[in-house]
């Protein structure tokens, strides 16, 4: 390994090269499938037959990912599904069934390269306490590290749930006992129906997604009742950095709505969680990390999906590395923080 600093990639996004019919195996629709084209390598996502998004042989190949990670200078990914993947609208025995499946994939991989990859599970969030039976097994039985999780939970019934739920204490009791990490990547975005132009919902949505799950924990006091949970948010927190000021001054002037279930300023839980570094720009780095701390920010890159710090427009890493930081401040960025959040020991990891 080189004298450069450990580099450890929080958001890196894996598939497995295949999966069963799902829409045969549970009997109804709505799943995603992967048709592969033999000749080139690539594959096509598609729901119901209709086609969502096209990927390249790095999304489900470890050696091309490792290839990729080489070119990149990233020593460690640590995989995630790709969040459409989570199906929470399913019916609980099947999303359970479709959550092991991936989780089980994922555990494979990194077995295979222990010193390359380290995973986070999916879990079935519509039903609670399946979700933390199988947090439970994600950690003591497989070795990950914890989990990746929706911003809000859309439910069989058809009806959507944000985080403060109180259902969702059993969960938050389970990963705060097994000290996993939670990993939260908005998926579903709001108001897509709204914006069928421009590719809104990944620029727009997206951002303020996170930043619903943000508040949600923080005025339904989640980060209350459970202070030692590990929570980690994609795409550098989103849009709620920006918008903070906004949120607090909402909890001032109208605590009758805002205030009814945790009484703290929600400033002060900045610094309380960790975001990835995916804010695409070297400056808007430097307020976050001015907001939360250098110690509270983990390199992410979306691989390997195009709106993320990828090849071949960005080079993994460069925002800290080009920002006004310390040695030390990078250093911490760029892997030492990710080994903090999800408990890896020792300096066995990246290449040989």
């Amino acid at each position: 390994m080189s004298d450069r600093p450990l580099a450890i990639d929080l958001h890196a996004h894996i598939l497995p090269r295949n999966w069963p019919d799902l829409r045969q195996k549970y009997g109804y629709g709505g799943f995603v499938q992967l048709e592969h084209d033999k000749e080139t390598g690539e594959a096509n996502m598609t729901v119901d037959g209709k086609f969502f998004r096209a990927v390249q042989r790095n999304v489900y190949d470890p050696e091309a990912r490792i290839a990729d990670c080489d070119r990149d200078g990233i020593d460690v990914q640590v995989l995630s599904t790709v969040p459409i993947m989570f199906s929470y609208w399913a019916q609980p025995k099947d999303g359970l069934d479709l959550a092991q499946y991936l989780n089980d994939n994922i555990a494979q991989t990194v077995a295979e390269y222990p010193r390359r990859f380290v995973g986070l599970g999916t879990l079935p969030m519509q039903a609670p306490e399946l979700a933390a039976a199988e947090l439970r097994r994600c950690v003591q039985d497989l070795g990950l590290c914890g989990v990746e999780i929706g911003t809000h939970i859309d439910m069989p019934d058809g009806s959507k749930v944000n985080l403060d739920d109180r259902s969702f204490d059993v969960l938050w009791a389970e990963a705060e006992r097994l000290g996993a990490a939670i990993f939260v990547h908005p998926w579903d975005m709001m108001g897509k129906k709204h914006m069928e132009k421009y590719w809104l919902p990944w620029l727009v949505s997206m951002p303020a997604e996170t930043s619903l799950a943000i508040c949600s924990l923080i005025f339904g006091g989640v980060f209350e009742r459970f202070p030692k949970l590990k929570f980690a948010f994609a795409h550098c927190g989103g849009s709620f950095c920006a918008t903070v000021g906004r949120v607090e001054h909402g909890w001032r002037c109208r605590p009758d709505l805002c205030a009814i279930d945790n009484k703290r300023n929600p400033k002060e839980y900045l610094g309380h969680f960790w975001l990835d570094s995916l804010v695409h720009d070297t400056k808007m780095l430097e307020v976050v990390t001015d907001m939360v701390g250098t110690d509270k920010v983990c390199l992410g890159t979306d691989y390997p999906f195009p709106l993320g710090d990828v090849h071949p427009f960005f080079k993994p890493g460069d925002h800290i590395r080009e920002g006004a930081f310390t040695e030390q401040q990078k250093k911490q960025m760029l892997g030492l923080n990710a080994k903090e959040l999800l408990g890896l020991e020792g300096d066995s990891w990246g290449r040989e």
